[in-house]
């Protein structure tokens, strides 16, 4: 496997780093027969593992991220002698939650940017965490197993969990996500994708063009960067640093012609 030619294609550096990171973990795996696996992945970063996958035409992997439809994942390679029941089963040894529950005082009083920002404060690097699942009495943090009693010792030294309670717990523990949405209307020239974006994120047409170029935009879990993608009813728009959308209608049309749409924003 030649991986400068492979590599030849990606311009980032950081894109580089990460696929060549990955084949070196293909390569273990095949040569030790063993389950090898990467940090934590971001929208932007599963949607290149993805085409880089199919571009390299390698099958034995699978990206997860503690449950069904998390946004940050994991990425787990295994050995042709895997079937997926054996590398489900390796879930529960890779990943763990830290639970937070707050004191009776407390409860409700934190969102996740709270929960990321006291990570952040902790010096930890973003990719070392996954989700976050926030509810009224605390939150649960997706980590890696061989992290998560290093992190959990950590977060114990933040004044805002100076009276919570820590502990590590099983995937099958996790709290029920709470998915809250707040219902808004747009109205937008065309279903131009940049119009939504301008609107979303509340900025002028040639900044939501920046943004897109800028890939900070996806639709249904994947990378956009035309302007000018059509967009559907029932798309999940992601706009890194302002939020994730759901286009639950068209609505009707102006007198000018323009488009009515109700958007769902998850909150």
């Amino acid at each position: 496997m030649n991986k400068q030619q492979i590599l030849s294609d990606y311009k980032k550096q950081e894109d580089k780093i990460l696929l060549a990171q990955i084949l070196d973990k293909i390569e273990f795996s095949i040569q030790r027969e063993k389950l090898e696996y990467t940090d934590f992945l971001d929208m932007y970063q599963i949607s290149l593992v993805k085409s880089f996958m199919k571009k390299v035409e390698f099958e034995n992997y699978i990206l997860f991220g503690g449950f069904d439809n998390a946004e940050r994942n994991i990425l787990i390679i295994y050995p042709e002698k895997y079937n997926m029941n054996m590398v489900q089963k390796n879930y529960s040894k890779i990943l763990k939650a830290i639970r937070i529950k707050l004191s009776d005082e407390e409860k409700g009083k934190y969102t996740h940017r709270n929960y990321l920002g006291g990570i952040v404060k902790l010096g930890i690097k973003r990719e070392k965490v996954g989700d976050i699942l926030v509810s009224e009495e605390g939150a649960d943090i997706l980590v890696k197993e061989e992290t998560a009693q290093t992190l959990k010792q950590e977060l114990a030294t933040l004044t805002r969990f100076e009276n919570a309670k820590l502990e590590i717990i099983e995937l099958a523990d996790l709290r029920e996500q709470q998915i809250k949405v707040e219902e808004i209307k747009i109205i937008v020239p065309s279903l131009r994708l940049d119009n939504f974006v301008s609107d979303l994120a509340k900025t002028s047409r040639s900044k939501a063009v920046q943004i897109i170029d800028s890939e900070r935009v996806f639709i249904n879990g994947q990378n956009e960067t035309k302007s000018s993608k059509q967009v559907k009813q029932g798309d999940i728009i992601t706009i890194r640093g302002k939020g994730r959308f759901i286009v639950k209608e068209f609505s009707g049309t102006t007198r000018s012609g323009r488009s009515v749409v109700t958007i769902e924003k998850y909150i």
